[in-house]
């Protein structure tokens, strides 16, 4: 994650008058870092690959798909950010399948490329799931802020339109789908409070209209498409500046989606093990897997 980046959240999150003080990205990204077990590529370009974490004990291990955000731009957050939770899970005997994908500001990223890496990553995961001892038919898929609307929208593909370069046939059937702190509405997120990016990415992530293609949303925005068949959950912090808390209550009132909301925690509690907002994810997850 760029220091930049994080010197500007910071200080949006210091300036909120009247709030009790949330962490910040240095109270996470300066712990050691614990590490996967493995990388595995499903592309040429060395951002397309997933980091394995497996669990120590023996048997076949229900999984998390993992997916990080940072305002789909790779300069910003890559899937490292994620290392803390995957190794969380890890320890608890969930295994990680932690995607990295090319962002935006990377050749080959934006529309269709982001949504194809995060799709094609995803989709792997079945291929490889007997030689890893991984249960395809136990999976969970976990995103954080734009990770959170990636995960969303793989929740949803298989009803995206059939002209549509981003449909792909059997498309790995996910148990759940939970957002940490995620922008699910493109549109909409594209404003005020949601908008609290450097600059406004989302143009980028979902292309230009074209013949054939006048709704740029149509194929790209979890709210726009129909509803998933799995449960979907929404995890926002009070004092989260990036994603508040009415991100999901908007998000809501378009699509069915169960919301919990932790008082005095922000964006970075999210993705922090021995936070409350953790807490209860990992609680979903579990209910999820059983």
């Amino acid at each position: 994650m760029t220091r930049g980046w994080l010197v500007a959240m910071t200080a949006a999150l210091l300036a909120a008058p009247g709030l009790a003080a949330p962490m910040h990205w240095p109270d996470l990204l300066n712990r050691p870092q614990p590490k996967p077990d493995a990388s595995i590529a499903y592309g040429s370009d060395p951002l397309q690959h997933v980091d394995l974490w497996l669990p120590k004990k023996a048997g076949a291990h229900p999984v998390v798909l993992m997916v990080h955000g940072g305002c789909w731009q790779t300069e910003i957050a890559k899937a490292d950010i994620m290392n803390w939770i995957a190794d969380d899970l890890r320890k608890r005997g969930i295994a990680v399948w932690n995607v990295e994908y090319r962002g935006i500001d990377r050749p080959g990223g934006g529309y269709p490329g982001t949504f194809l890496d995060v799709a094609h990553a995803s989709d792997l995961l079945e291929s490889q799931a007997r030689k890893y001892h991984l249960r395809a038919d136990k999976v969970v898929a976990v995103g954080h802020s734009a990770g959170g609307h990636l995960v969303l929208w793989l929740a949803a593909r298989d009803a995206l339109p059939k002209s549509s370069p981003l449909s792909m046939s059997h498309p790995i059937k996910l148990a759940a789908a939970i957002s940490l702190g995620g922008l699910p509405d493109l549109e909409a997120d594209t404003a005020p409070p949601a908008n609290t990016c450097d600059n406004d990415p989302i143009p980028g992530l979902v292309g230009k209209p074209a013949h054939g293609r006048p709704d740029v949303y149509a194929d790209t925005s979890p709210a726009v498409l129909p509803d998933p068949d799995i449960p979907v959950t929404q995890v926002n912090g009070t004092l989260d500046r990036i994603a508040p808390p009415v991100v999901a209550t908007n998000y809501a009132k378009k699509r069915k989606a169960h919301r919990i909301t932790i008082p005095d925690e922000g964006h970075v509690e999210l993705i922090t093990p021995d936070t409350r907002s953790w807490a209860a994810t990992v609680k979903l997850i579990e209910e999820a897997l059983r």
